[in-house]
């Protein structure tokens, strides 16, 4: 697979730390670069998404292709492809999914998850009850929820505005991750 040919390539050349967006197919084409310059996002990107990313396949992926990056932060955007999966079995699907953050608390204990909901703009009940579950996983695994699931009002140029203002101040700190989750993955 040429995909994880370019991931092995690039953690080479990779410095440890960082943000790492592990998702799926949608997440493949997030303009990182263009987002980072846009925002003044001081952080490292990784862009770890895989096409065909499962709950099921999760684990191998983020151990032969992400630990090694020894990410600060990583937001999870799994289950686009679960669905089926979900809807028969939704405690093999949250198991699988709790499986894969203590291979990620392993690997790296202070590491920040993020897991991030299914986009649900249609108000499909499978995803509903999916999202559901996440946050519920979120909450048990102390990790962050970022909810995505409905279209909401956002406005980039302020949200880059007051960012730029607040690093003028001084204030230098780590962005919330549910800031960095609007402006991965709700910049369209």
């Amino acid at each position: 697979m040429v995909q994880t040919k370019n991931y092995t390539m690039l953690n080479s050349l990779a410095e440890k730390g960082g943000t790492v967006i592990f998702g799926g197919k949608e997440d493949t084409s997030i303009p990182l670069c263009e987002l980072k310059q846009s925002f003044d996002l001081s952080s490292d990107f990784y862009n770890r998404s895989f096409e065909k990313l499962s709950v099921t396949n999760a684990k191998e992926l983020y151990k032969n292709y992400i630990s090694e990056l020894v990410p600060d932060t990583v937001f999870l955007h799994i289950g686009e492809n679960d669905l089926t999966m979900f809807q028969e079995d939704s405690n093999k699907f949250i198991n699988l999914y709790r499986e894969l953050i203590e291979e990620i608390r392993s690997s790296n204990k202070k590491c920040r998850i993020a897991i991030v909901s299914l986009k649900n703009y249609e108000s499909d009940a499978v995803i509903t009850k999916l999202n559901e579950q996440l946050k519920y996983l979120a909450d048990s695994e102390r990790c962050e929820f970022a909810d995505i699931s409905e279209k909401k009002i956002w406005n980039p140029k302020g949200t880059r505005d007051t960012v730029s203002f607040a690093y003028s101040l001084g204030l230098k700190t780590q962005k919330p991750l549910y800031d960095l989750v609007k402006i991965l993955f709700c910049y369209a």
